[in-house]
């Protein structure tokens, strides 16, 4: 059966002040020493299937020198690609150039993920990042001059002090891009970030809201298809990758920090680079009883703006969804729409999601 491939890199030139992901930054002996493990852990955890999406991220991949990008790129050669769907690569702005496009086209990377976040200097100073409008009207023209066709651009918002007219601008300079896929993110307050060490508020919940919904109304009005709670696309460009996850198919993860869902058993690899460098990589990992499986389906696929479809749940588990979970109640208070053989949440109740899903599992 056909997988996909997710390989983290987690080497940064600088860490964002908001960043709680696997990262470190940027350091050669480590990166050279963190390659060739990363090789061993694929070819001794890869199985053979045929790979049908590939999500190189991060950390920033693109951070690495061009050297180090091939190897990483190589790597991908050692799984079955006949039947590549999607390879996505992501970057920032600032790294990239005409010998990285010709290095991705080469290996089949068929899809950028770009980390923009804002044009505000003041957003960006805050987030410890640096690019500007027209460095990535430049970039992004270079990219299309290079027929790279599917382009997802990254958006955060609901920054501290944050207007929603400064959102607006930000929203309206990006769309002025033309990306096939835009993935918005409401600006969260994580351990083991700078934000949480200088104990940044988070924005009013009132204006969040505001913030969230107005994004998903410009965007629809735009053409956009608002296919996941954060993510919206033009017709046919939904991430394929991410889909395996809002499906609850499996996935291979490979790298520091990655998590998979193999053979019916969720891991995490360790966060430590000196485990990992090391070879200790699995944190944990758990062996999924059916009706965890379940919950993992309705958590996940509910996500999806069109929701789960109740035949295909029942072919996969032999289990009436409804039997299982209290979707009448739900569907009766409103918080859950059935529709053309789909439970999904409420589109008025899609900030509100995780107080549902708390409901339900």
């Amino acid at each position: 059966m056909a997988k996909s491939v997710y390989i983290h890199i987690p080497f940064c030139k600088r860490i964002c002040s908001y960043c709680d992901f696997c990262k470190v930054l940027y350091h050669q002996d480590w990166i050279v020493k963190y390659l060739k493990v990363l090789k061993e852990e694929i070819k001794d955890r890869y199985m053979g299937e045929v790979i049908k999406t590939i999500y190189i991220g991060g950390g920033t991949p693109s951070a690495l020198s061009l050297k180090e990008i091939e190897y990483v790129l190589l790597l991908t050669n050692l799984f079955k690609k006949d039947n590549l769907e999607e390879f996505t690569f992501e970057c920032n702005i600032e790294d990239i150039n005409e010998e990285l496009l010709l290095l991705l086209k080469k290996y089949q990377v068929n899809r950028l993920s770009i980390g923009i976040e804002s044009f505000n200097k003041e957003n960006l100073e805050f987030m410890k990042r640096c690019n500007d409008y027209k460095d990535a009207q430049e970039k992004i023209k270079l990219i299309r001059s290079y027929e790279f066709n599917n382009i997802n651009l990254d958006l955060i918002y609901a920054i501290p002090n944050e207007l929603k007219s400064t959102l607006k601008k930000d929203l309206k300079l990006l769309l002025s891009l033309n990306p096939e896929h835009i993935s918005t993110y409401s600006l969260m307050i994580e351990d083991n970030t700078y934000l949480k060490y200088i104990k940044a508020n988070k924005i009013e919940e009132d204006l969040d809201y505001e913030m969230y919904t107005y994004i998903c109304k410009y965007l629809k009005k735009k053409g956009y298809n608002h296919y996941e709670i954060s993510n919206f696309s033009k017709e046919e460009y939904e991430s394929k990758h991410n889909l395996v996850y809002w499906n609850n198919e499996e996935y291979y993860g490979f790298g520091c920090g990655a998590s998979g869902f193999i053979d019916g058993i969720r891991y995490d690899n360790t966060k430590s680079l000196t485990k990992y460098l090391n070879k200790d990589f699995k944190n944990k990992e758990m062996l999924l009883s059916k009706n965890e499986m379940m919950e993992y389906e309705v958590m996940l696929g509910l996500r999806k703006t069109k929701g789960i479809n109740l035949l295909e749940f029942y072919n996969k588990y032999g289990v009436n969804m409804q039997d299982k979970f209290p979707i009448k109640p739900l569907i009766k208070n409103g918080d859950l729409i059935y529709k053309d053989g789909y439970v999904k949440i409420n589109p008025d109740k899609l900030y509100i999601m995780n107080e549902i899903l708390l409901k339900l599992v």
